[in-house]
């Protein structure tokens, strides 16, 4: 997937190669066909958020071998699904976001004031 756009309208920047994230793995917050989480929010973890996902059923800092996912860690960027974005910004455990690098499909989840809010 190549040519998305970001939450402002520009070409959609990397969010991060150490992890290397997004759902193509390509250091990029794209989505397309089978992206049914629809992993288009670029954060930067915080710890009160990695616990608040845990809480929820989305443990992303225990480390998953067999998926080569290494786990984050608080100042780690991923691309994180926006529904789980929106459900910690309504709970008060948003983090950070990447704007240039946060698809414009998160639109559909959260509005770009909400997202400003949490604006790296």
């Amino acid at each position: 997937m190549s040519g998305g756009k970001n939450v402002l309208g520009k070409d959609l920047e990397v969010c991060c190669m150490s992890p290397k994230t997004g759902f193509y793995r390509n250091g990029k917050c794209d989505t397309g066909p089978g992206d049914f989480g629809i992993h288009t929010v670029c954060i930067q973890a915080t710890a009160e958020f990695l616990k608040f996902s845990k809480s929820r059923g989305n443990d992303l800092s225990t480390p998953v071998p067999d998926w080569a996912f290494p786990g984050l860690k608080p100042g780690d960027c991923w691309c994180l699904c926006a529904s789980r974005w929106k459900e910690a910004y309504d709970a008060g455990f948003a983090p950070k976001v990447n704007l240039n690098a946060t698809h414009i499909s998160t639109l559909e989840f959260a509005s770009l004031e909400e997202l400003q809010e949490f604006a790296l």
